[in-house]
């Protein structure tokens, strides 16, 4: 089932000379996975809400939640409680299912991929990077989806460093960029 958690616990030791870190449990881990759709296209449909709610937990393998404006914004058109997003946060084994799946078959549905950007690391070890359409992952029907829309997803991990960040996910198999970007 989680072949990723294993495949973590596999590279550890591999993790740890490369980092040259001496405590065990200084070994950089994943922490949790966060995907998110900013949604204000959608403000005052909430049957489109709900159906990237529905999307977002097909993909998850767990129950998004619609996020709710806390202030209004009159530049955005925003009013306070409404729908402005959805989000969903995966920990444990949900976390390593759906990195799994998003490595080995949804990343390499993109067209034309070349790598996730390095340039992703917040200076604490933690990943972000956005993906352009939902349909990339096999679970989605092309007929259920009411509009494409992409996404955010935030991996953090325990790393105290990009560069420890950067080694983690590499060995879980992240389809990074070749060369320096």
């Amino acid at each position: 089932m989680a072949r990723l958690k294993d495949k973590y616990l596999a590279l550890k030791p591999e993790i740890q000379k490369e980092l040259d870190i001496k405590n065990v449990m200084e070994i950089p881990g994943l922490e949790k996975v966060v995907i998110s759709v900013g949604a204000g296209f959608a403000m005052k449909d909430n049957k489109l809400i709900k159906n990237i709610e529905d999307t977002i937990t097909t993909i998850a393998g767990q129950k998004a939640s619609t996020v709710i404006a806390k202030k209004s914004v009159a530049g955005f058109k925003v009013r306070e409680g409404m729908p402005v997003g959805v989000r969903v946060t995966l920990r444990g084994e949900n976390m390593y299912n759906f990195l799994d799946r998003l490595i080995s078959i949804a990343l390499p549905r993109v067209k034309d991929f070349r790598g996730v950007p390095r340039n992703g690391f917040d200076g604490r070890g933690n990943y972000n990077f956005g993906l352009q359409e939902q349909l990339i992952f096999p679970e989605v029907s092309y007929d259920s989806i009411m509009q494409i829309h992409g996404m955010n997803i935030t991996v953090v991990t325990t790393a105290d460093s990009d560069k420890a960040g950067m080694v983690l996910l590499e060995k879980l198999g992240m389809p990074f960029t070749k060369g320096s970007n």
